[in-house]
């Protein structure tokens, strides 16, 4: 129901909305504020034309009636009362509907619900401050198994059946191509917090969005101007690669073995290996047996990093250094699975810390643990990734004002958005514009940035302590 309250008579629309009139010789409006009549005669003409909300005319009046009260009904047309054009109050407008498929069950249910954690977080801190252009915002998540089919199915379900209003991004790069097909046939705005795959970037859709500060080939090279700042007596001198051929994590190894090699340290061991992989023991001995001085570990999760950890342990092989594209990043599941003993040394890059000085980080942190309980090093990192795509979508509402999947679309190149991981702007195709990312290590129980220098919380702890 629509209420509008124009010069001294009360309008009040249930299926339609005031498209505009007189009143004994005022004009009125939609919105619109006019003088109150002070001096009233006996009786006005009302003159009044009501659209409906899908744009045919609902009821056209024309009525001489008395100024003092009147009531008028005329279909779902009411009139009384006094006041100025406002609009209906919000509980009576209906939610912006947000939905998104995410890895709730299968291979990726770590991270899927720890992204959903940061879609819920930000939900609710956005309705807490009016919601978007004063709507609240209602989160609908669909579960994909781990599943590029369910992911394809429920984004179609998602858009093409329930015409939600905006979506949010699933969890990994394969998942991530087929809601980019399906937000691009509809033409969605497609904003993702782990889809930075170079064949993401590749579907070249201007609608999709990576929500990090930098792109995936970026993410290792800390460690490389980390390790070139060593004294050259004190450098690694041989290296050691393993990595999974998933597509957000593959790409991260070749720029770093480049960039070392190009140092003078010698790669003795490189090994791409099925992500799916049951055991990694035999890759893990491998790498053993070269007794390298660094070791790049490409690996999607915690149980992949535990499986090297357990096989070098067993092996006694120590590395001096030692980084894992994921599994590090996840707060106290990681230090839960190794040992807190076990996580000391241990780097890898990430695009948030709990310590940086970043847009409303301090508040995100408070809402995380009053909400899900912890501590701020346990948080793990794909809840800010997935706080970051909400906050990229509330900006981009604001500075255009709209809910139009294409009015977002066109802003997303022309701005630089502000979030809890830093400074946004993307590419055309989707690629963030940035090159930043952090290098953290394990150091007593929780990560310390340690490049890049301006950022650095800690001396970079090398060699690192043995395993427990």
């Amino acid at each position: 129901m629509t209420s509008v309250k124009v010069c001294c008579m009360q309008y009040v629309i249930a299926e339609g909305r005031l498209l505009g009139g007189r009143i004994g010789g005022h004009a009125v409006g939609a919105g619109r504020k006019c003088a109150a009549m002070t001096a009233a005669p006996a009786s006005v003409t009302i003159d009044l034309l009501i659209k409906s909300d899908g744009g045919g005319i609902l009821l056209s009046i024309r009525r001489q009636a008395t100024t003092a009260m009147f009531a008028l009904t005329a279909s779902s047309l009411l009139i009384a009362g006094c006041g100025t054009a406002k609009p209906a109050a919000q509980a009576a407008q209906k939610p912006v509907t947000i939905g998104t498929s995410l890895s709730l069950s299968g291979d990726f249910s770590g991270d899927g619900k720890s992204i959903e954690a940061g879609y819920k977080l930000w939900v609710d801190q956005v309705n807490k401050h009016g919601g978007l252009l004063g709507r609240k915002v209602k989160l609908v998540v669909l579960n994909d198994d781990s599943s590029t089919q369910q992911s394809l199915t429920n984004y179609s379900t998602l858009i093409g059946t329930d015409h939600v209003d905006l979506v949010f991004g699933p969890f990994s790069s394969p998942l991530t191509i087929p809601a980019e097909q399906i937000a691009k046939r509809y033409g969605y705005l497609l904003p993702d917090p782990a889809g930075g795959a170079p064949s993401v970037f590749a579907e070249n859709y201007d609608g999709y969005a990576y929500a990090k500060p930098a792109s995936v080939p970026h993410n290792l090279l800390g460690l490389g101007n980390l390790l070139m700042s060593l004294p050259a007596s004190e450098r690694p001198k041989t290296v050691a690669y393993a990595t999974s051929n998933d597509p957000f994590t593959e790409p991260q190894l070749p720029p770093l073995r480049k960039e070392l090699e190009a140092a003078g340290m010698r790669t003795l061991y490189y090994q791409v290996f099925p992500d799916e992989t049951p055991d990694l023991q035999p890759e893990a001995l491998a790498i053993a047996q070269t007794h390298a001085d660094a070791v790049v570990l490409g690996t999607t999760s915690v149980p992949q990093v535990q499986a090297f950890v357990q096989a070098f342990a067993q092996q006694h092989y120590n590395p001096k250094v030692i980084v894992a594209t994921s599994g590090p990043d996840q707060g106290s599941a990681f230090s839960s699975a190794l040992g807190v003993a076990n996580t000391e040394g241990f780097l890898v890059p990430i695009a948030w810390t709990p310590t940086a000085n970043s847009y409303q980080n301090k508040q995100f942190i408070q809402a995380y643990i009053a909400k899900y309980g912890g501590t701020a090093a346990s948080i793990p990192a794909d809840a800010p990734d997935a706080y970051c795509v909400g906050q990229l979508v509330q900006e981009l509402v604001t500075k255009t004002h709209s809910l139009k999947n294409a009015d977002l679309i066109k802003a997303l190149h022309a701005n630089t958005f502000q979030t809890v991981e830093g400074p946004m702007s993307f590419q055309m195709d989707g690629a963030p514009a940035g090159t930043h990312m952090f290098l953290v290590q394990w150091q007593n129980g929780s990560t310390k940035i340690v490049w890049p220098k301006d950022s650095q919380q800690a001396s970079l702890e090398y060699p690192k302590p043995a395993w427990h």
